[in-house]
């Protein structure tokens, strides 16, 4: 097949990496608009389910892949100056720039081609000259929004502000904090992703983000705002800023998932809210799950659409919906301030309906009979 792949993100070129491999013969090709190098954002976090996906898909890139991963097998929950540990919880965390590195090594070994500063003004035009059109380019996906009408995406913007930040602080678990202040509540969501640097999300609601005059500071005035907020975790070590302007998250989905020859693939397709850490791991789910369909229906390609879908429609709506109940958590804290603070952590573990307290007790037995202990105390 001659297969054209828009966007040199994860999805795209899992995709591309794992095609290549099983037939040599496929011609394939990523056109990305970024120059190369260029990336956003700090760290990025996969679940040992997420990992164990991509060990059964490709064992010898797996070794790759993880080689300078940064694990933890427990998680923090700090309210009220307490830290409240949850183990059983295993992390592996990695920069964006390095995941991006692996991935582009390998497909370049494979002898797939990465064109760099290329935006793709015409999708149609591009999906003529190919057998098999991947848009993998991202929440904005120029060619969504070009075949919208074919697509048919809807958009949901969340209420809550974001910036994106780093710090040379290192936070060993994945660790959420939860800052009362007099402009309301501040949250951090952080963890370390290399030997020198963490992530340190920040989020705010709209009423605080602006009685805090946020809305009208730069960035670098935001930045400031913040490392004093998490003063007590951050340290003397400041806040780092790449492109940290403040967003709201908007949650893509699609009515269709593909059109002729063109799929959809990644955050283009969907968008799982960073709350619940999985949108690296679906991206690259998806990645598996159409070269599987394309592996199992050469020459048909509606068959390995359809397979593909059918394969990976059920989970993403799952997802979404596990995202939506997460954000509707966060967007409420406020209410929840007043909770002990094991009280608060066991709520924040349960917030997406996904957790039982059995799965909890299995994960983390002293957690689960402190959390016991409280309520029969209560």
């Amino acid at each position: 097949m001659k297969i054209n792949i828009v966007g040199a993100g994860p999805a795209g070129l899992y995709f591309a990496l794992l095609a290549k491999k099983h037939n040599p013969m496929h011609e394939i090709q990523v056109h990305e608009q970024n120059p190369e190098g260029a990336t956003y954002g700090w760290g990025v976090v996969f679940s040992d389910i997420g990992l164990s996906f991509l060990k059964e898909a490709d064992a010898a890139f797996f070794e790759e892949f993880v080689a300078h991963h940064e694990r933890c097998d427990y998680m923090e929950i700090v309210h009220q100056g307490t830290h409240v540990q949850v183990h059983g919880n295993h992390f592996s965390r990695t920069s964006r720039i390095d995941l991006l590195r692996v991935l582009r090594s390998a497909c370049e070994r494979e002898g797939i081609r990465i064109e760099y500063g290329r935006r793709v003004e015409d999708a149609s035009a591009l999906a003529a000259s190919c057998d098999l059109l991947v848009a993998a380019d991202g929440g904005n996906s120029a060619v969504r929004t070009q075949l919208a009408q074919h697509f048919r995406p809807s958009f949901v913007k969340r209420r809550n502000k974001f910036a994106w930040y780093g710090t040379n602080q290192r936070f060993h678990p994945v660790s959420l904090i939860f800052r009362e202040t007099e402009h309301g509540v501040f949250i951090a969501h952080s963890y370390q992703y290399s030997p020198e640097l963490s992530t340190f999300l920040v989020e705010v609601d709209p009423e605080t983000w602006q009685r805090a005059g946020l809305d009208k500071a730069s960035e670098d005035d935001s930045r400031r705002f913040c490392a004093e907020v998490f003063r007590p975790e951050l340290g003397s070590h400041e806040l780092l800023t790449n492109r940290s302007l403040w967003f709201e998250a908007n949650i893509v989905s699609n009515e269709r998932w593909s059109h002729g020859n063109i799929v959809l693939l990644g955050d283009a397709l969907r968008t799982v809210h960073f709350s619940l850490g999985s949108g690296t791991r679906m991206a690259m789910q998806d990645a598996i799950a159409l070269h599987n369909g394309v592996a199992a229906h050469p020459g048909d390609l509606p068959a390995a659409l359809a397979a593909f879908e059918a394969k990976r429609r059920d989970a993403s709506s799952s997802f979404q919906q596990s995202a939506s109940r997460s954000l509707d958590w966060y967007e409420n804290v406020a209410n929840k301030m007043k909770l002990d603070p094991v009280a608060f952590a066991y709520d924040y573990m349960r917030r997406t309906g996904k957790v039982s307290h059995e799965d909890l007790r299995q994960r983390d037995p002293l957690f689960a009979r402190a959390c016991e202990s409280f309520q029969t105390a209560s």
